[in-house]
Parts: structure tokens; C-alpha cells; sequence
């Protein structure tokens, strides 16, 4: 299955294939100096099916985690592409979740202005939203992807069968990021996470999500307006994730973010949802930790966060909201 994303130069397929990583060779333009970028909770051989396709590979390992997203490591990666000697004609490959994503198409950003670079997610967190719409970044100061650039993929691959080697509580981080897009955008899909069994509809899933997030970023590539509906559960969410991490993955954070930021009765249909996936549905956290994180966040202005709210299914309001309430509806529910 092949989707595309239509923005104009920009432009660019995100092909779903299972085997596609043997195949990367057929679909990618390898035939140049080739930088994979992985980390170490991936399995070797994926990244070593890339490099044994590319004309002249290089591979840099990150330590998995949201901690490998900083500036030093950002600089070693760009050490190694130009002692290397890559130029603008080479590229970039991530290999990975998103934590991989981020860092590589940043690097793929800002190397010499830019070069091309392709994103092969292999967790379905990085399958369903982080590997689509262009956007890349480090974490800084203790704030989640503060510093970064929207940098689209010339190509997205993703293979199913990467989802194999997840634990099932890596699966579930991904599925409440597409819970998160069903809640604001697609009512049918919300129900099957309500009625069918979860598990033997990830294709299903994956494919309603990206199309979802694909509608959302062929109109505003560059967040000045709808693709914000993307961060429901994000505002208070990042502020967790930031209090919390590693003790609770990103999915998991955004969950707990989004029973703040919703009506009364989705509450109680996404906390039976929550129950399936075996999903907190409360946290004992540092309510001064997250209060000050989302208070940083990069999408305040004036004092104020654009936030998403939700009270049924396939419908959502954005609307400039101040931190004493933020403060209260964590307050109320978490």
C-alpha cells in the first residue's frame, strides 16, 4: 500500500509493505553515501539490511531513549557525516522510533541546509504519527523538542513485520497515539477501539491513523493553525512525560493528558478503553515538575497555550487556555 502526502515540492510516499526492509534498496535511493541512524533497543538487523543495500553505508548507534535526543549527541552525528565526507548529494536514514527519527532528519535539517533524508519507523508509535509530517528535533533544558525544524522525508517505509520483535507495552504506547487521533478525528475508528479486539486491527489502525495525520498535514504543513489537533493530549502530556520519563513512555503520558482535556462522558469511554490496553489511568507525579514544563512549552504565547479539547468522538475546539486552568484540570482528574 502506498500513501501519499501532497505538499507540493515537498511531497512524498509512505509505502507499507510487509518484507519492505529487505527491499529498501527498490524503493530508496541508496546508491550514495548513506547514514543509518538507529539505537541500541533496536534489533542489529535492521539497520544491517539497510546498510548491506546502500553503496556505501555508515551507522551511528544512539542508547535508546528520549535522553539520546540532546546536543551532543546531535553533534556526534554530524562529526561523523562530515569526517566522513558526505555532501549535499548524500542522505540519511532513520531507522527506529521516533526518538531515532527526530534526531536523524534534524541532522538530514541542518547538515549543510539540508540533504535528503528517509524514515523506516519500526515501532508503531514512530509507524502511526512521529515518522509523518516532517517534524524533527532535540529535547533542551529539560523541554521536549524545543529546538528542531520541520524537515519532511523524501520516503517513509514501514514494514509491519518490525512490530514483531515490540513488547506489548510498546505496542500500546503507539496505540494511544492513534487512540488520541480517533478521539479528535475519527468516530468509527474510536469505536473499534471501544468493540473489536485491538490487536488484530493494527493494519487497520495504522492505516486510519496516517491517514488522519496525512488530511491534517497537507493542510498546514507547519502547524499555523489545524495540524495543532495533532497535540490533543500533548499540552499536558509533554509536562508528564518531562516529570516522568523514563518511568512512563510518551503513548502513555499523552493518555493521561488527554482524561484532562475532554468531557465527562468520552472520560469514562477512553478509561474502559485504557483498561484493554492496560494503560495508567492515574500517576503520582510532581504537579510543580509538570506545571513548569508545560508553562516552558513551545506552544505558550502571552501566557497562554492553544490547547485541544474533546467531547465526542471525531469532534474537537483549539482554544487559548491559561496555566491556572491547565493547573486545574490536572488537578481534578490525574
Amino acid at each position: 500500500m502506498i500513501l501519499h502526502v501532497n505538499l507540493g515540492e515537498n511531497s512524498y510516499d509512505i509505502v507499507i509493505e510487509r518484507g519492505a526492509l529487505s527491499k529498501a534498496g527498490e524503493m530508496l535511493d541508496l546508491n550514495r553515501k548513506t547514514l543509518i541512524v538507529t539505537d541500541t533497543g533496536v534489533p542489529a538487523k535492521y539497520a544491517d539490511a539497510i546498510s548491506k543495500q546502500a553503496e556505501k553505508a555508515f551507522t551511528f548507534v544512539l542508547e535508546q531513549g528520549e535522553q539520546s535526543k540532546n546536543f551532543d549527541d546531535l553533534q556526534a552525528i554530524l562529526a561523523l557525516m562530515t569526517d566522513c565526507g558526505f555532501d549535499r548529494g548524500d542522505c540519511v536514514c532513520a531507522v527506529g522510533g521516533g526518538v531515532c527519527g527526530d534526531i536523524a532528519g534534524f541532522a538530514a535539517a541542518v547538515y549543510m541546509r539540508g540533504i535528503d533524508f528517509y524514515n523506516i519507523p519500526t515501532t508503531l508509535l514512530s509507524q502511526v504519527d512521529s515518522s509523518v509530517g516532517g517534524k524533527t528535533a532535540i529535547d533542551f533544558h529539560g523541554m521536549k523538542n524545543l529546538i528542531g525544524s520541520f524537515k519532511q522525508p523524501k520516503k517513509v517505509l514501514i514494514d509491519p513485520e518490525t512490530l514483531k520483535t515490540l513488547p506489548k507495552r510498546q505496542i500500546n504506547n503507539g496505540l494511544c497515539e492513534a487512540l488520541k487521533m480517533s478521539a479528535t478525528s475519527d468516530n468509527e475508528l474510536f469505536e473499534l477501539f471501544e468493540k473489536s479486539d485491538i490487536y488484530s486491527e493494527l493494519d487497520t489502525i495504522t492505516e486510519r491513523s496516517l491517514r488522519i495525520k496525512i488530511n491534517v498535514v497537507e493542510q498546514d504543513e507547519k502547524e499555523a493553525g489545524l495540524r495543532r489537533v495533532l497535540n490533543f493530549g500533548h499540552t499536558l502530556g509533554h509536562g508528564i512525560e518531562s516529570a516522568v520519563s523514563p518511568e512512563l513512555y510518551h503513548g502513555e503520558c499523552v493518555a493521561l493528558g488527554m482524561l484532562a482535556m475532554c468531557s465527562d462522558e468520552l472520560r469514562e469511554r477512553l478509561l474502559k478503553i485504557y483498561d484493554k490496553l492496560g494503560i495508567p489511568k492515574r500517576y503520582d507525579f510532581d504537579k510543580t515538575a509538570v506545571t513548569e514544563a508545560v508553562a516552558h512549552d513551545k506552544k505558550s504565547s502571552s501566557g497562554k497555550i492553544k490547547a485541544v479539547f474533546v467531547d465526542r468522538p471525531g469532534e474537537f475546539e483549539i482554544r487559548s487556555v491559561g496555566m491556572e486552568e491547565l493547573t486545574q484540570r490536572l488537578e481534578a482528574v490525574l
